[in-house]
């Protein structure tokens, strides 16, 4: 039997990072390292060690933290689904022994489709992950050539059946828009073999291409051409309208759910709750504090085994910065901005927004602030504006 989710707010989260990969893709510039990079061939191996670190890091947590409630887990990466099923066992566990955590909490794993497996997606359901976020990217070969990405897209349909079949109740496939090469139709054939799948979530993210990344230097080198920023614009309000007509309603500007399966973990960050980032390069934000851990994982691993902190760095936010998150991360939502937050001088530049379209009346007259599908298109300005 299915659990019932909660609808509360979580008082604590844990992201937990898995920083190996078996291959770097071309457009990552996430803090991920493949055994080679770390003059190794034997991943289990990596992974098992580094697994002990991370425990480490969560017993860190428990004394400074005290008995939280912790009602989201989110294995993050890299590529959590390479971890042996019992080292993801060890983590819930942990987290279990040292905090309250909650019987119906959301346990999230991303997986790549290319090292799933029907024995590992049966151990973890029964250890406790209870969502899988899968890494379709795309469902044309010359896309995912683009991405450098190397899984065949008929292993996402395979392991989201096999997923389904292990009782995961939660179901949630990744894409990207706008890459080199991709047209309208191309982007049509991704977002509707996607739509197909038996899943309840779609996260639907435009390619940001990172300085420094293999795919940087192919598109400096003339070898890749974006396409125009208009195209991309169309492609996300076609995937809009195709997600809608399907019963998945938009919940945050690149995240699409049907009725009850938000992911609790990622509207914990929107709704500036705390969460504590377990792994090398984390993030944490707790009280108004913000920290980061060193990134490299063998430096990472050296502190912990030293009973030392891994931070490398933080900041103590200020009043003036938590008004400004919350406008930044808010108006990401379908649940938007009380007008009641905003200043007079903000409600009157959010006013020329919801005249020339982009936030919605309706909204407006219940006294919040929501983008309408052309806004969210260029939240980043109406942020800016507002910030102003």
């Amino acid at each position: 039997m299915a659990k019932e989710r909660s609808n509360g707010s979580a008082n604590l989260s844990f992201y937990i990072h898995v920083p190996y990969c078996v291959k770097r893709c071309g457009y990552c510039d996430f803090n991920t390292y493949t055994p080679g990079e770390l003059n190794s061939s034997n991943l289990i191996q990596i992974t098992n060690t580094y697994i002990d670190s991370a425990l480490g890091e969560i017993e860190q947590a428990a004394k400074k933290l005290g008995n939280s409630q912790v009602e989201t887990i989110f294995f993050g990466g890299g590529t959590p689904s390479l971890l042996p099923a019992e080292e993801v066992g060890r983590v819930i566990t942990r987290i279990s022994n040292l905090f309250d955590l909650d019987p119906n909490a959301e346990i999230t794993l991303e997986a790549n489709p290319d090292t799933v497996t029907k024995p590992f997606l049966d151990s973890i359901r029964k250890l406790g992950v209870n969502r899988i976020s899968m890494g379709m990217q795309s469902a044309v070969p010359h896309v995912l050539k683009a991405l450098d990405r190397t899984h065949n897209p008929e292993n996402v349909v395979t392991s989201c059946e096999l997923a389904k079949g292990a009782g995961f109740e939660h179901l949630s496939v990744d894409l990207i828009y706008g890459v080199p090469g991709e047209s309208i139709d191309d982007w049509k054939t991704s977002f509707e073999s996607a739509m197909e799948l038996p899943i309840n979530h779609i996260s639907a993210y435009a390619l940001i291409v990172e300085a420094g990344t293999k795919l940087a230097a192919q598109i400096k080198r003339g070898e890749l051409t974006m396409p125009p920023e208009d195209e991309t614009a169309e492609k996300y309000l076609l995937f809009d309208a195709a997600a809608t007509s399907k019963g998945f309603d938009w919940y945050e500007l690149s995240n699409w759910a049907k009725p009850g399966a938000e992911s609790l973990h990622n509207k914990a960050y929107w709704n500036g709750n705390s969460w504590w980032g377990v792994g090398p390069g984390a993030h944490s934000f707790v009280n108004g504090r913000r920290w980061w851990n060193v990134k490299h994982p063998v430096k990472y691993q050296e502190l912990i085994q030293q009973n030392k902190s891994p931070e490398q760095d933080s900041e103590v936010l200020t009043m003036e910065n938590i008004k400004d998150e919350f406008v930044m991360l808010r108006i990401r939502t379908r649940d938007g901005i009380q007008l009641d937050k905003l200043s007079d001088k903000q409600l009157e530049v959010a006013n020329q927004f919801k005249n020339s379209g982009h936030i919605e009346s309706s909204t407006w007259s219940d006294s919040r602030l929501v983008l309408t599908a052309t806004g969210r298109l260029i939240a980043d300005r109406i942020v800016r504006e507002l910030l102003v």
